[in-house]
């Protein structure tokens, strides 16, 4: 068979999955924390028909003939910059300007929090019957205490500083500190794995998380009422979407014409 039709087939199975994840970056488009997706493609082997050789003292050099065979996914990147902040007004809405993570873990309150740990970007946190500060699947919110983090349920007003401090005006009237919130840091946020839920779990190439509170480290401040949004670009997307459909329908004429030729060489025997 010829090879450019593999080739060809090669092309659309790549190019099917570039769309695959743009159509996964426009769905989350409005997904607090989210963070996009990018298609790198490389070249597959290519076969050699004749090597390169040297020039001697009466001819020069001749380049290498290769004929490529295609191409293949090289990565799938996620994209780490950070996505616009959205003013919501809500004290338990938090966004992190910086390269922090939000931990949050299952937990008791007397034990503490157990050792599997998620990161997330997403800083719309609520507070459920008991007062304890819980995200959307009522994971606790990991505080330097090493227990969750926990606001009265007869308590005036509460806030969050920068750095991630929690107060509370008690009934009585009084300012009391609960607690300060952690974040964490990795060496390479790209490595990463995304789990769902808005959710990131440590790899063995995104190095081990150093955590601290916020305005240390580089880990970037806390800002309360406001909402991280997701950092796709419908612009970019709409216009890598043209070219993976331009390289899919460009693949799919290197097959056709590549069985037109095929089709050519059966008709000479009739």
């Amino acid at each position: 068979m010829l090879r450019s039709m593999y080739s060809g087939i090669s092309g659309l199975r790549n190019f099917q999955t570039k769309l695959d994840v743009i159509g996964n970056n426009i769905s989350n488009v409005n997904t607090y924390g989210f963070k996009k997706g990018r298609t790198i493609f490389k070249d597959l082997i290519s076969q050699t028909v004749a090597g390169a050789s040297g020039a001697t003292a009466t001819r020069g050099g001749v380049n290498p003939k290769q004929v490529g065979l295609g191409s293949q996914i090289a990565a799938i990147d996620t994209i780490h910059t950070g996505g616009s902040t959205q003013f919501t007004g809500n004290t338990l809405d938090l966004a992190i300007s910086g390269d922090g993570f939000f931990q949050v873990a299952d937990g008791n309150p007397t034990t503490g929090f157990s050792t599997s740990r998620l990161y997330t970007r997403a800083g719309n946190f609520y507070l459920d019957n008991q007062g304890f500060l819980v995200n959307s699947d009522g994971k606790y919110l990991v505080s330097t205490s090493g227990r969750p983090l926990k606001i009265p349920t007869d308590a005036q007003s509460m806030s969050i500083g920068q750095d991630g401090s929690v107060n509370y005006v008690a009934s009585n009237g009084t300012l009391t500190p609960e607690g300060q919130i952690q974040l964490a840091k990795f060496p390479n946020p790209a490595g990463l794995q995304k789990t769902g839920g808005n959710y990131f779990q440590q790899t063995a190439n995104s190095g081990a998380a150093s955590t601290g509170t916020a305005t240390t480290s580089g880990l970037g401040s806390i800002e309360s009422g406001f909402l991280e949004m997701s950092n796709v670009d419908l612009a970019e997307e709409f216009t890598e979407m043209i070219v993976a459909q331009r390289g899919f329908q460009a693949n799919t004429r290197i097959i056709t014409t590549s069985d037109e030729i095929l089709q050519e060489l059966v008709n000479l025997k009739r």
